[in-house]
């Protein structure tokens, strides 16, 4: 019986020998073939690297448009037939004065029967009036129980999850972001799906609701629609592999304490999760109609932070993680693959960077061809951006969204280029064990000063 890595045993410290083992390699590459030869090998691998991807984003398109990626939103549990398990919701708020009474009107307005769900709200040693907002709303709201977390607590949202997760009460653990704001119905949405024993989560349609404010916020809007309509549809209609993603999300109570909770040394603890989830047996489901809406970030230097967050723990989960999943004996052989091409996501922008030097060393003349910029390059940058662009102005097209929006996607390739360095960066701070706090996205009307961590501490790398 294989089983993934217990959450107390993750590492610390770098992995700088990966670093040593590249240059090692390519020394040796290059001393015994040389180096027109090493650098027409490299194009070549990432050309094969990229048109696996390509054909994966191609996968994932072909069934959003042949399916019903916008699913069937018809009424659920009007007739008391869908299941309705026990559920706990779970909302992790640091410093959310500004967006708090927008969440709290949602969570008031929650379809579930009666006596069978519980709201529990940490308010995560916040510095503004998010506690006493929280205790005065508790005190109208029946179903509601607030936890403080005193000064010095540790483990950022993980920590602060983990903490409730001592009350639930429910057999279902559903988990919201402090400025997402929920659909009535997407509890049970959400519960519904438990009714089968071996779901151990289920993820629900995120969507932005201010994607109008700035140019980046427009962006993230169309990343979502190409995300969740198309690249998380596709997982699951393809490989049946949907990732849990960490908010308008639920989880199996007694799976969520088989795992040992919330991994507190990660900064994407939905990912590792996901990947606990599976190497147990467990699967993710995904219900497009589980809808809630949340704040997309409105400057670059919010993108920045959130999307090296999200890179610097992806990029951990897939040391964590890589040689259990090929391991695995509850895996496919497909399965294993789709699940590694997964967690590299996050690598494909440092692989673009190796794309930029051998176009650079081709200009210069080292590479073998027969021009600068010779076709196999150019097949290369075409399959790295054409698969996520076809994902995006599909997700655009299966949205109905304003024909003006398709302009918008020109402004992808810079963000891109965006991209490259802060995953590069996330990479070479991982690999050499840099220290890193975890950095609360800002909301609607903060400063772009600089970030308060939930609670500071360093993760793994």
């Amino acid at each position: 019986m294989d089983a993934p890595p217990p959450t107390g045993s993750r590492r610390t410290g770098g992995s700088p020998w990966v670093l040593l083992t590249i240059a090692g390699a390519a020394v040796a590459v290059v001393a015994v073939v040389g180096v027109s030869t090493s650098i027409s090998a490299l194009t070549i691998a990432l050309q094969a690297f990229f048109l696996l991807f390509f054909v994966r984003h191609l996968a994932f398109v072909a069934a959003a448009v042949s399916g019903d990626a916008r699913g069937d939103d018809s009424p659920v549990g009007a007739d008391g037939a869908d299941h309705t398990p026990p559920v706990s919701v779970l909302v992790a708020c640091h410093n959310e004065e500004r967006v708090l009474d927008r969440l709290l009107r949602a969570l008031d307005a929650l379809e579930y029967p009666q006596g069978r769900l519980q709201l529990v709200l940490v308010n995560d040693n916040s510095a503004d009036r998010t506690g006493e907002l929280l205790d005065a709303w508790a005190a109208r709201q029946p179903r509601a129980r607030i936890l403080h977390r005193p000064p010095g607590s540790t483990g950022g949202k993980s920590g602060a999850l983990n903490a409730a997760l001592v009350h639930v009460s429910g057999e279902v653990v559903v988990v919201f972001d402090a400025d997402h704001r929920p659909r009535p119905d997407v509890v049970l949405r959400l519960a519904r799906h438990f009714a089968d024993p071996g779901v151990g989560a289920v993820q629900g349609r995120c969507r932005i609701l201010n994607g109008g404010e700035t140019l980046v916020s427009e962006l993230v809007e169309i990343d979502y629609l190409g995300g969740y309509l198309v690249n998380e549809y596709g997982r699951q209609a393809v490989f049946r592999l949907p990732a849990y993603g960490g908010a308008c999300c639920a989880v199996r109570t007694a799976s969520l304490h088989a795992a040992g909770g919330w991994n507190e040394n990660t900064v994407t603890e939905d990912t590792d999760l996901t990947l606990r989830l599976l190497l147990s047996g467990r699967r993710v489901c995904y219900d497009v109609t589980a809808v809630d809406e949340e704040e997309a970030v409105r400057t670059l230097r919010r993108y920045w932070t959130q999307r090296y967050r999200w890179a610097r723990g992806h990029q951990q989960v897939w040391r964590d993680f890589r040689r259990a999943v090929w391991q695995s004996r509850r895996l496919a052989p497909l399965e294993k693959i789709e699940t590694l091409m997964f967690l590299l996501v996050f690598h494909l922008p440092v692989l673009a960077v190796v794309g930029i030097g051998l176009l650079v060393a081709g200009i210069a003349g080292l590479g073998s061809m027969s021009t600068p910029v010779d076709q196999a390059t150019a097949v290369l940058w075409t399959l790295l951006l054409l698969g996520p662009m076809l994902e995006l102005s599909t997700g655009l097209l299966l949205a109905r969204s304003p024909r003006r929006k398709a302009r918008i996607l020109l402004f992808f390739l810079p963000l891109f280029f965006v991209s490259m360095a802060l995953c590069t960066k996330a990479w070479f701070d991982g690999i050499l064990g840099r220290p890193y706090t975890w950095a609360k996205t800002k909301r609607s009307g903060d400063s772009d000063g600089p970030a308060t961590p939930a609670a500071p501490r360093a993760v793994a790398p």
